[in-house]
């Protein structure tokens, strides 16, 4: 049987998928994540057979209901293979619903010819001239906004798993975000990914957070030589930088589940790693991981720092089932108030009315 497959596209996702055979898997849907989840969504809740599927950690406690256990099914030698941080991402009240593909996290990149020295803080960001980049709608503008009001001490939800999107915090948040949004490109609120990424390197922005996989397409650009890798900026409490884990899992509407399962094990390896790797990304293969060898000292850069902000800045969504939802709707406010359809107080009265809808 050809596996039917689903798979997240974009730059830094895409030259994984030549380990593939032709005749191996059917490609059902190959789109940026937020479309990926909603086809997906259409189709098993239709019925129809998916095999295989790309997801993200904080996505699949969402799709649970069309999701199969994993723990035992995969192996445990491949499992340990694994950073643990990932696989603990992964899990979902204790069990394993999907297995980690890629560890996402940002680093601050910057003009040098432009920007010197690189800001530390949001606060100098703020406080410059600088153009930045960052992404104006879907789950990076939300991330942002989270970093943001994490940094300087806030929270978005309490002890309890409330919603507490009114908060100064917040406010000044989404404040700076209209700020910084003002002086850069007007097709900001327009960004995903990888236009924040082509406004880098087209010298639209002096500066943008990019995620590992954007490091391609930096190692290839005539500016390569006035960018350079930062820590991201930290905010007046802490360092934080919203991130999580691609990862695979098998729908229950798998029709050969030996044959997915053998897929899974073999996307999970160190070749399928090794490539994802290769382009730039941190695949969660420790092994796989630590046999890349740095093109050179802007390359070492990139990964040391990129080490430095997974063991020391990560910040991850909440244990929430509909935790996408909320972001859904939070990062529609916030683009309002870039925008100015909204004020900052009113966008996040508007996060916390849909918050408090969400979670009942």
């Amino acid at each position: 049987m050809t596996l039917r497959v689903a798979l997240v596209g974009g730059p830094m996702y895409d030259h994984l998928y030549e380990i593939f055979a032709p005749v191996e898997v059917e490609v059902v849907v190959q789109a940026d994540h937020p479309t990926l989840n909603r086809r997906v969504a259409e189709m098993l809740g239709a019925g129809e057979r998916i095999d295989l599927l790309a997801t993200h950690s904080k996505y699949a406690p969402s799709q649970i209901e069309w999701l199969r256990p994993l723990d035992d099914l995969v192996g445990e030698a491949t499992v340990a293979a694994l950073a643990p941080r990932a696989v603990d991402l992964c899990r979902f009240q204790g069990t394993a619903w999907c297995l980690p593909r890629l560890i996402d996290v940002r680093l601050l990149w910057v003009r040098t010819d432009r920007v010197d020295p690189p800001p530390a803080s949001w606060d100098e960001i703020v406080g410059s001239r600088m153009v930045m980049g960052f992404p104006g709608r879907e789950s990076g503008l939300f991330g942002t906004f989270f970093e943001l009001v994490v940094g300087r001490g806030g929270r978005l939800f309490d002890e309890s798993g409330h919603a507490t999107m009114v908060t100064p915090e917040s406010e000044w948040a989404i404040e700076t975000l209209c700020r910084l949004s003002a002086r850069a490109p007007s097709d900001l609120p327009t960004w995903h990914y990888e236009q924040v990424d082509a406004a880098l390197l087209a010298g639209r922005v002096d500066a943008a957070g990019v995620w590992p996989g954007g490091w391609g397409a930096i190692r290839e650009s005539p500016l390569r030589d006035r960018l350079s890798p930062c820590a991201y900026p930290a905010g007046r409490l802490r360092r934080v930088t919203y991130a999580g884990c691609h990862a695979w899992a098998i729908p229950r509407s798998c029709g050969d589940l030996s044959a997915a399962v053998g897929l899974l094990e073999r996307l999970l390896g160190a070749e399928a790693q090794g490539l994802d790797a290769g382009g730039g990304s941190i695949c969660a293969h420790e092994a796989a991981m630590a046999a890349v060898e740095p093109a050179d000292d802007l390359d070492r850069r990139r990964l040391e720092l990129t080490a430095k902000m997974i063991e020391e800045a990560l910040l991850t969504y909440p244990p929430l089932a509909r935790f996408p939802e909320i972001e859904d709707a939070g990062w529609s406010a916030i683009r309002d108030a870039l925008l100015g359809r909204r004020s900052p107080l009113e966008a996040a009265r508007a996060m916390q009315a849909a918050a408090d809808v969400v979670l009942g």
